[in-house]
């Protein structure tokens, strides 16, 4: 397997008035193309800094970070925008869309910077609404879509670009239990169709959808194992 993330004793700082806060000390971590990976821990065990890092939202205090082969440890905003609009899918547990857009327009909106024609760009959002089961949904806006289908929605966005890697940031934290499990099954099948994807959660039995289970507590990974009980659900998601 090659690897697509690969963080060497990462580190990041915050100064908050006249202290210093070290959200992480030495992260060493690596991600191979097609795994599933949770990251756990309690609130400030640094697993959202990380999340915010390997996504290129954030850039390390010290460290070195490779994703897909290019070192972005030290890149401009400018760079990192770039880097993430081609070789990240972000997913986000208040989904994010656009209140006044359809849900064809939401999934749409990263090929804008893609170069891509109006045409191929409604017609690629199509598709991958429809690989999620809300091929009939297209037109809507996200007031007129339930919890679950807006997430699937936001799901589809993330996929558009066909990116490196999906991170998937408490991704059912608005979610009823019977949605989360239908939005986790979702994940599974593209899991199982080849996609790398990275979850922070906090929830244990949503993690366990994950293969591997990565738990960090004071900017540490306290331990990082395979998964050997993942949850595996029949899929009555609609291809």
């Amino acid at each position: 397997m090659s690897s697509v993330i690969q963080t060497t004793e990462i580190s990041k700082e915050y100064v908050m008035g006249a202290e210093t806060v070290r959200a992480l000390k030495s992260i060493s971590i690596n991600i191979n193309r097609g795994e599933y990976v949770a990251f756990m821990g309690p609130s400030g065990s640094g697993k959202s800094t990380l999340m915010n890092i390997i996504g290129c939202l954030d850039t390390p205090s010290g460290g070195q970070y490779i994703l897909n082969g290019n070192d972005v440890s030290d890149l401009t905003e400018n760079e990192l925008a770039e880097i993430r609009n081609h070789e990240i899918g972000f997913v986000f547990q208040t989904f994010n869309l656009l209140p006044r857009s359809s849900a064809l327009e939401n999934v749409a909106l990263p090929l804008v910077y893609a170069g891509l024609s109006k045409s191929d760009r409604l017609d690629r959002a199509q598709e991958i609404l429809e690989s999620v089961g809300l091929g009939d949904r297209s037109k809507h806006k996200p007031n007129e879509l339930s919890g679950g289908q807006r997430q699937r929605v936001a799901i589809a966005r993330a996929l558009v670009n066909s990116p490196s890697i999906i991170l998937a940031d408490e991704p059912t934290g608005n979610l009823d239990t019977k949605t989360s499990y239908e939005i986790m099954e979702l994940f599974q099948r593209l899991h199982d169709e080849g996609n790398t994807i990275i979850m922070v959660t906090h929830e244990d039995d949503i993690a366990h959808y994950a293969h591997r289970i990565v738990w960090l507590r004071d900017g540490l990974i306290e331990h990082d194992n395979p998964n050997e009980n993942v949850t595996r659900m029949e899929s009555s998601v609609e291809a």
